[in-house]
């Protein structure tokens, strides 16, 4: 019999499309290596949706019929007929950023004691808010650029920032977007109002002129890390923008990243350590920037794009070996139930109740 492997993308995110674009890689991978995959389509104004896709137009055309749905069980169930229509064996997530990205598809999936390949909700919460990574890489020893976090209407020196010029960015966004740079305070104030556009938090981080950005993924494999190639992407202008990410013809990159051996080893390890120490699942791809010779950690991110297939291997059988590999990994490395207290107290016919209520008989 095969595994019925539920593949979740779309979301209320930023990121939607490329979640789409992700989702329906991943889905036809997994199909070419032999499970039984359900598209699970996450709408923009909520919900989800089993939707049999093959391709990106089904979704974005309407071309394949959507079936409102939701999840009990560990099962999948059609929201019209109460009808179940799938069991779950595992799942794989490819919403980028929002509700997908941020622990709180992870909480779901574990609610329904479904084996899913990606962070736990403790994770996925804290990496994507940026600040809080940093503090967690921080906490390990990783070596993070200055930065300040800031709410709006709030006002802050940026000398704990390193001063003119800084990034501005949205805490919890990804891919670019709401980012700009400041080189004095006319810009800064611009810069603060189109960040607090899209979220409620900003972070204002030391910018480098000179700085070269690198990206490691890694995920588990028979229970050992696995790390990838090192990846240097290019840019432009003074960051790398959306535009450049997804829409350009061909991604300024080169693969493996051209960095001294010792280099390349750091960024290794700090990745491992990452993944190891917040015992990650799934796989994750953290960035680093590297100037003045010394490396820094930017961000992990927790879904990261095309789930960094491209990171492990070039051709479509190195991918669909990969997500194979994920999937196994998640529906052989459940966490065994603790045992859990039952009290009986509500079968008692007295009820001595919480801290502070009164015997009542």
């Amino acid at each position: 019999m095969k595994t019925n492997v539920a593949v979740f993308f779309g979301g209320k995110s930023n990121e939607h499309d490329i979640s789409i674009i992700t989702g329906i890689y991943a889905v036809n991978l997994l199909r070419g290596a032999g499970y039984k995959v359900i598209p699970v389509y996450l709408p923009r104004e909520g919900g989800m949706c089993y939707a049999d896709a093959e391709c990106v137009k089904d979704i974005t055309e309407g071309k394949k019929k959507f079936v409102p749905a939701y999840l009990f069980g560990g099962r999948l169930w059609s929201v019209k007929k109460k009808k179940e229509l799938f069991k779950i064996d595992a799942a794989l997530n490819c919403c980028h950023g929002g509700a997908g990205e941020d622990g709180t598809l992870s909480a779901l999936l574990k609610w329904n004691a479904i084996p899913f390949a990606s962070p736990d909700t403790a994770i996925s919460s804290v990496f994507m808010d940026k600040w809080l990574g940093k503090i967690a890489a921080r906490g390990l020893g990783i070596p993070v650029a200055r930065a300040i976090c800031m709410k709006e209407g709030e006002s802050a020196s940026l000398e704990k920032a390193g001063g003119f010029p800084v990034i501005v960015k949205p805490v919890t966004l990804g891919s670019s977007i709401g980012i700009k740079v400041a080189h004095d305070e006319e810009e800064f104030a611009s810069a603060l109002d189109y960040a607090f556009r899209f979220d409620k938090t900003v972070l204002v981080e030391e910018y480098f002129a000179r700085k070269r950005d690198i990206n490691c993924a890694a995920y588990r494999k028979g229970g050992e890390v696995v790390t990838s190639q090192l990846e240097e992407v290019f840019s432009n202008d003074a960051i790398l923008s959306f535009h450049e990410k997804y829409e350009q013809a061909a991604k300024q990159s080169q693969l493996p990243a051209d960095v001294p051996e010792e280099t390349a080893q750091e960024i290794k390890e700090y990745t491992a350590k990452i993944y190891e120490s917040f015992s990650c699942k799934g796989v994750v791809r953290a960035d680093f920037l590297i100037a003045d010779g010394k490396v820094y950690f930017n961000e992990l991110n927790t879904v990261p794009g095309s789930l960094s297939c491209y990171l492990f291997g070039e051709s479509l059988t190195d991918a669909r070996n990969f997500l194979s590999s994920l999937v196994e990994e998640a529906l052989n490395s459940q966490a065994e139930e603790k045992e859990i207290i039952h009290t009986s107290v509500l079968d008692s016919a007295v009820f001595a109740g919480g801290k502070g209520s009164k015997r009542r008989s």
